[in-house]
């Protein structure tokens, strides 16, 4: 045995060709220097190690001296490709080491694609760790909310009314603006095409199929994914950048439980029906200009309305609603999750997350508009 390189609470000693790491006195009151760490590199570097051990036996208490020790010596062998033996700390030592990521070897600055073949090579990669990451955010969800119904998530019941009252009442009187104008509008579009073939009386037809099946569902999931779709990317992003969700998981809440599965429950539960309160709201609008520009006599209207909206039309839309609901909220919170840690990727967040949910929402349109033309709804 050998003594080697010293130091505050810790001292090197040489094990055949393990370095055994003595650790001694009270880390709670010691203050780590890593400039004590350069002949113990040295020493690393220039000799051929199995591995790094460690000895407790004489230490009072830990403290986070001791932990930005270890990471450092744990970064070190990793680079020299030495066994760094967690067996001779204490467990709380080995608990909070697995909490500190690995840093992995410094490789110098990312080099840029050089050519338009790499660059599309980098895209792909991107999007199918993207689309990894949702599928499995969506599988996640799927699991805790059934969890949820049997009692054994760790779910607050005052975050899901929170989250409730955020995306229901909250959203009533701009859902409410937005499909008056766009029903209104409809009808102005409908009444003055109807109206060159003496087909006047079906623009309560096309009001009362288009707000229920098409424009209430749309409209109100647009302004659902700017409103309330970037206020969740932008609350997680902002619990990313002041640590909030490292803090849950040192303590052992789920992220998913706490902050995901309440947002997506609230907003898949509130979206049928804000769509059906839409769809009201935008056929009232399309009645009073149907009413005031073509001398439509409201009994007439109703009775029109009345034979062109059936009840498949208005499942087929609330099931679009329930859909358009829970892709807004996935996807905000995760882009949230994946955010940085600036103010600047705050702001980043919350756009992306308003443009992904529009885009999705149009997308998910389509593919429903394609099953229902052919199954014939």
């Amino acid at each position: 045995m050998t003594d080697s390189p010293r130091g505050h609470g810790w001292v090197a000693q040489v094990r055949d060709r393990d370095l055994l790491l003595v650790l001694s006195q009270n880390w709670a009151e010691l203050e780590f220097d890593p400039a004590e760490l350069a002949p113990l590199q040295a020493m690393l570097q220039h000799g051929s190690w199995n591995s790094v051990r460690f000895e407790a036996s004489q230490m009072a208490r830990l403290g986070s001296p001791l932990l930005a020790f270890l990471d450092s010596i744990r970064g070190m062998a990793l680079r020299l490709n030495i066994r760094f033996d967690e067996t001779g700390l204490p467990d709380t030592a080995k608990k909070l080491m697995q909490l500190i990521a690995i840093a992995p070897p410094e490789t110098g600055v990312p080099r840029r694609p050089a050519n338009f073949i790499e660059r599309i090579g980098q895209s792909v990669i991107y999007a199918y760790g993207e689309l990894s990451a949702g599928t499995g955010l969506v599988g996640q969800v799927i699991l805790r909310s059934g969890a949820a119904l049997r009692g054994q998530a760790r779910l607050r019941r005052v975050d899901v009314l929170a989250s409730l009252m955020e995306a229901g009442s909250g959203a009533l009187p701009v859902v409410a603006l937005v499909n008056v104008l766009v029903g209104g509008i409809v009808a102005f579009v409908g009444a003055v095409e109807l109206r060159r073939f003496g087909a006047d009386i079906y623009v309560a037809n096309l009001i009362g199929v288009a707000e229920v099946r098409e424009m209430a569902p749309i409209m109100t999931a647009i302004v659902m994914s700017g409103r309330t779709g970037s206020a969740y990317a932008a609350q997680i992003a902002t619990m990313q950048g002041t640590e909030e969700l490292d803090a849950l998981q040192v303590i052992g809440i789920p992220v998913d439980d706490y902050l995901i599965l309440p947002r997506v429950t609230a907003l898949s539960l509130m979206m049928p029906l804000l769509n059906l309160y839409a769809a009201a709201l935008g056929i009232f609008g399309g009645f009073c200009v149907a009413i005031s520009m073509l001398n439509l006599s409201p009994a007439v209207f109703v009775t029109q309305m009345e034979d062109a909206v059936t009840i498949p039309e208005v499942l087929f839309g609330i099931v679009k609603s329930f859909a358009f609901g829970a892709w807004v909220a996935i996807s905000s919170c995760r882009i949230g999750l994946r955010a940085g840690r600036s103010t600047n990727d705050v702001g980043h967040a919350a756009t992306t997350a308003s443009v992904h949910g529009i885009v999705g929402v149009i997308m998910i349109d389509a593919i429903f508009a394609g099953c229902a033309n052919a199954l014939g709804i």
